[in-house]
């Protein structure tokens, strides 16, 4: 089999990735229309990789296909699991971990023409979708109603419920409404071999059989693919809030957010920027912002918001906070949630003699998140490497980004080093390697120090008893794919 970078560098006279020829892929004439199936120069490089994907490990698939419905889609996984052809489900690319890279070739499969809003029922606070909505347009299409997804990640305006479901996101309100996982009712998917299952139930609770739904989600594609989802909502809240606090010092404004939720404060949404950050947002938006540790801030309430603001400005004040300030609702409120929302544009458009290294999303529990947040800029210190430190705090949930020289080699070894270091040392305090990124190909090599050895081994016998050829998503999550072997079970004798 070739290699990922003979894959990545296949000339168009050439084989296609894996040395598969392009008729090998008529049979998706079978199922698809023309307008449906492409292996044109321009859409495979498009689905070469995802966001978060550098170019030297992008690999472009043989052929890309846009199903229409689960029909289509049962269709294309029963032939392509009976020719042995990888297929790789590809959401909006949006992913940070290589999740939608297409590591050994075969079909990326694009479900974004999948984006109907099926049903809202406000009647029970549910909504079906299918896979390829952007999370965004659910929030629109229910708000008539008085209603809301509030577990949208950052990106919720640019991804899709499919994407979300695959890698169990999580976002800035995770402090207080939960990850995606915990507002998922119900899901159509089908599995490698085209059989379509629904797992969950419409029902807020079940004890019924073993949890497939909760198995569905965050496996990155690897067991099944999402077709439709059952979602809960929850009511707007009437009032809504915002604010900043700015301290003289990181450790003082890590501890209040510990002290905040250890407290019981009920706040929505509750974001640590250290100094570096805030610099870095004030390059690329002209903020005005000091260049400071600060913490955002966002209060949902039907009512009594203002006594719950002052519960929480009283705990910042016993940790030294220098300013905290409340904006006024609507475009006050917009622009002061800009400048955290964007703050990966920054991080990339900083310098550009400088690169992030891997966007790092380790989460630790909420106790350890101050000496989490010290170990690493003292990490950034030992090593004279720039690591700007956010994230959503209230959770533990610490984001970070190892700069490093532009084709320096040295920097960028000292930088692996250093990123290793940090995820190592939140699995030490009882945290993860990935908070809400997902394993992808970028962080495989933890998944057995985290979870350990015979925890990994369930997880690899789930995987070979629902895809036992290895068609869907190969070359994610499990560590032993992370030489470039792609892994197979040993087909079964014929007696």
């Amino acid at each position: 089999m070739a290699s990922e970078r003979d894959r990545a560098d296949d000339g168009e006279d050439g084989d296609r990735a894996g040395n598969r020829p392009a008729d090998e892929y008529a049979f998706l004439a079978d199922s698809l229309d023309d307008g449906q199936v492409s292996v044109g120069s321009s859409d495979r490089e498009n689905h070469a990789g995802d966001w978060g994907t550098p170019d030297d490990r992008k690999v472009r698939p043989d052929a890309v296909v846009w199903p229409e419905s689960t029909a289509e889609i049962s269709a294309v996984l029963e032939a392509a699991n009976d020719w042995g052809i990888p297929v790789t489900p590809y959401a909006a690319g949006t992913g940070l971990e290589g999740n939608a890279t297409p590591a050994y070739g075969g079909i990326s499969m694009d479900l974004t023409r999948m984006d109907a809003i099926l049903d809202v029922r406000p009647d029970d606070f549910q909504v079906d979708v299918e896979a390829g909505v952007i999370g965004s347009a659910v929030d629109e299409a229910v708000s008539s109603a008085g209603l809301t997804f509030p577990p949208l990640p950052s990106s919720g305006d640019i991804s899709t419920i499919g994407g979300m479901i695959a890698t169990d996101a999580s976002g800035m309100q995770t402090v207080r409404y939960g990850e995606v996982r915990d507002w998922v009712l119900e899901i159509e998917a089908v599995l490698a071999d085209g059989t379509v299952i629904t797992a969950g139930s419409k029902a807020v609770k079940t004890s019924s059989g073993y949890n497939l739904k909760d198995l569905l989600v965050g496996s990155e594609g690897t067991l099944g693919v999402v077709t439709r989802a059952t979602l809960r909502l929850a009511g707007r809240p009437e009032q809504i809030r915002g604010g900043r606090a700015i301290f003289e010092n990181l450790d003082d404004a890590a501890e209040a957010v510990f002290d905040a939720v250890r407290s019981g404060v009920d706040v929505a949404r509750i974001e640590l920027l250290d100094d570096v950050s805030t610099g870095m947002a004030n390059a690329y938006l002209d903020t005005g912002l000091p260049d400071a540790p600060m913490v955002f801030l966002e209060f949902h309430a039907n009512h009594g918001i203002d006594e719950e603001i002052d519960f929480c400005r009283s705990i910042f004040e016993a940790h030294d906070v220098s300013r905290f300030e409340m904006a006024a609702e609507g475009t006050e409120m917009a622009t002061l949630w800009k400048a955290r929302r964007e703050l990966a544009y920054a991080v990339q458009s900083f310098d550009p003699d400088l690169v992030p290294l891997h966007p790092g999303d380790v989460t630790v529990p909420i106790s350890r998140y101050p000496e989490m947040v010290r170990y690493i800029k003292e990490l950034g210190g030992e090593y004279d490497l720039l690591v700007p430190c956010f994230g959503h705090a209230g959770d533990g949930n610490v984001h970070y980004s190892v700069m490093v020289g532009r084709g320096d080699s040295d920097e960028e070894e000292r930088g692996e080093d250093l990123y290793r270091r940090i995820v190592e040392r939140a699995i030490e305090e009882g945290g993860t390697a990935t908070g809400e990124h997902g394993i992808g190909q970028g962080k495989r090599e933890y998944l057995e120090t985290e979870h350990g050895a015979e925890s990994v081994e369930a997880m690899r016998a789930i995987k070979r008893a629902l895809d036992p050829n290895d068609t869907l998503n190969p070359g994610k999550i499990f560590p032993e794919t992370a030489d470039g072997k792609r892994v197979t079970t040993p087909a079964a004798s014929d007696d």
